[in-house]
């Protein structure tokens, strides 16, 4: 039996999107040993994810971050003896880890600096060209795969969705609540809608349409979260840092509309058929790294002028943000006829 890996990329949303190319490399290796690496924060994405025997851990910043540490790895992939692996990931350090691990074939993207470290060197395409999906797919099509498809999947248990059950038990929620969830939070500030306009929209959404509003994140969230109840005329539901990324999905499975900027949470609400989602764009491109596919979504974007996609992490405008008005998203939700 072949015994397949995957070393995988970093960002929770950018994982979400390779498992259209996992399930399609699992297509063509039916009966094959397949495991994947990932980092921890990314392991609930794939956890549940019955195309993967094995999810292997890797955490370049943290408990993989020294020299010794790093060889330790290699020697624990060394002893798994793979047969091949797709680097679905750019980086040279990746590239070394595998052909050190003695991995006979290595396939991936070409650069200058790593080429010599792989068998099949597939030349990349324009990055911003293709969808992140797109742009996986491309790596394993070009190494001769089958291709049939390429949507996400997201896999949750029974106890995420009892988890759940609970909260709307203890909020007293129904089916005749119009249910709203927010999601303030990004993993860079220029993404973040301002505040402010989070506290105004949630006002607005409750007094005109009687909404339940929901703030979700992650532990790093809470005092965004907080800021933004605290300049609040009404009272949200306020969640942020009370859920895994598992208990997110399942709580945007129910809910009627989730607003949220290019983040995680937006391509994980897609993923399992939130039934309305306004996206809010500002600096990243929809066409790179948008939710797919786009038939309950709503992208809200304003050209101000600036290059897309902008990785300029440090702005200090963020007007492109700034130029979403709240007004603007108010007449979006009426649109949808919720």
């Amino acid at each position: 039996m072949e015994r397949i890996l995957i070393f995988n990329v970093n960002w929770l949303g950018d994982v979400l999107f390779s498992t259209a190319c996992i399930r399609n490399i699992r297509r063509n290796f039916p009966d094959s040993f397949i495991a994947c690496i990932i980092p921890s924060r990314c392991y609930p994405i794939l956890k549940n994810n019955p195309h993967l025997d094995e999810t292997i851990i890797y955490d370049e910043k943290d408990r993989h971050k020294g020299m010794l540490e790093k060889l330790r790895f290699v020697r624990f992939l060394k002893a798994k003896r793979f047969d091949a692996v797709f680097i679905l990931h750019r980086s040279f350090t990746r590239a070394l880890i595998c052909r050190l691990a003695d991995i006979p074939e290595r396939i991936g993207y070409y650069t200058k600096k790593r080429g010599f470290l792989l068998t099949r060197k597939i030349i990349p395409p324009d990055r911003h060209s293709l969808h992140r999906i797109d742009y996986y797919l491309n790596l394993i099509e070009k190494a001769g795969l089958k291709c049939e498809d390429r949507y996400l999947e997201f896999f949750l248990s029974d106890e995420d969705e009892k988890s759940i059950d609970e909260f709307f038990k203890k909020y007293s929620l129904g089916k005749d609540d119009l249910l709203v969830g927010f999601n303030p939070g990004g993993n860079w500030i220029p993404k973040r809608w301002p505040r402010e306009y989070w506290a105004r929209l949630a006002d607005e959404l409750i007094d005109k349409f009687k909404a339940k509003v929901i703030i979700t994140g992650g532990l790093s969230d809470i005092t965004l979260a907080r800021d933004i109840q605290a300049i609040m005329r009404q009272k949200p539901i306020n969640v942020s840092g009370m859920f895994t990324l598992k208990q997110l999905a399942a709580l945007c499975k129910r809910l009627d509309l989730f607003i949220t900027a290019d983040t995680g949470p937006l391509h994980i609400a897609n993923a399992v058929n939130t039934k309305r989602i306004v996206a809010l764009f500002g600096p990243t491109a929809p066409s790179v790294t948008g939710p797919y596919p786009t038939k309950n979504v709503t992208i809200l974007q304003k050209d101000v002028g600036c290059q897309i996609p902008c990785y300029v992490v440090n702005c200090k405008d963020n007007r492109c943000m700034k130029a979403i008005t709240v007004e603007e998203v108010v007449e979006r939700v009426k649109d949808l006829a919720l």
